[in-house]
């Protein structure tokens, strides 16, 4: 078993996620106890449960939620809206899928433009860019870099978790060349090993989106007991 420490940093860096269709508010509520419990990085909830979440957690964790979620084909006006929204909420941090289509067929200003349009909603609170990277080619993932470096946004995170491909180390890699030194990179999709985490860590990862290492650290704690 890893020491406790190194566990707690890693654990540092999460967001402790529930993003589940049929998560009911007992799900959130625990997601929360947790987060604040083990000291994630934030919990990170559905649109619908920002503001019960805010309240329940009182300060105690950052509150995240989704935009343009799992697809990322809304307009960019539905985008907006759904950020500002959560943001009057309470939300701290937004992670926004883009349009992946727009990317493929190289709309790179439509791209820009709307990441741009939302970070101006997010202003001083997180904006995390979602590029489903496993459905991207080398060019286009190159390409996405740029346009998330000249947007304002935060970070450039691998994946939603529900399409195809999760994080993988040399998409780590290849942002972590790539991207512009202010943003930074989220790895999700897939993590579900203490190992794992340390690693993408190790390659310049910055936040880890999971759902399953506080169920896993709560595992190896029953073991250890």
């Amino acid at each position: 078993m890893m020491e406790l420490m190194d566990l707690r940093r890693i654990l540092s860096l999460v967001d402790h996620t529930m993003l589940s269709v049929d998560a009911v508010w007992e799900d959130i509520k625990l997601l929360c106890d947790e987060g604040i419990q083990y000291g994630t990085a934030s919990v990170c909830l559905p649109q619908s449960y920002v503001k019960a979440a805010v309240e329940y957690v009182n300060g105690k964790i950052p509150i995240c939620t989704v935009v343009g979620f799992p697809n990322g084909y809304p307009t960019t006006a539905v985008k907006c809206f759904e950020a500002d929204d959560a943001i009057k909420n309470g939300a701290d941090e937004i992670d926004m899928v883009i349009n992946v289509g727009w990317l493929k067929d190289k709309k790179y200003n439509l791209v820009l433009e709307e990441i741009k349009a939302i970070k101006n909603i997010c202003g001083e609170k997180i904006l995390k860019v979602i590029v489903e990277a496993g459905l991207l080619s080398q060019e286009e993932k190159i390409a996405i870099c740029g346009i998330i470096s000249d947007s304002g946004a935060d970070y450039i995170k691998t994946s939603t978790g529900f399409h195809k491909g999760g994080a993988t180390k040399e998409d780590v890699a290849l942002f972590a060349k790539y991207v512009k030194p202010h943003v930074k990179i989220k790895a999700a999709g897939g993590i579900s090993s203490f190992s794992d985490a340390e690693e993408f860590i190790r390659l310049g990862v910055s936040r880890i989106g999971s759902s399953k290492l506080i169920k896993t650290i709560k595992e190896m704690e029953k073991r250890s007991s």
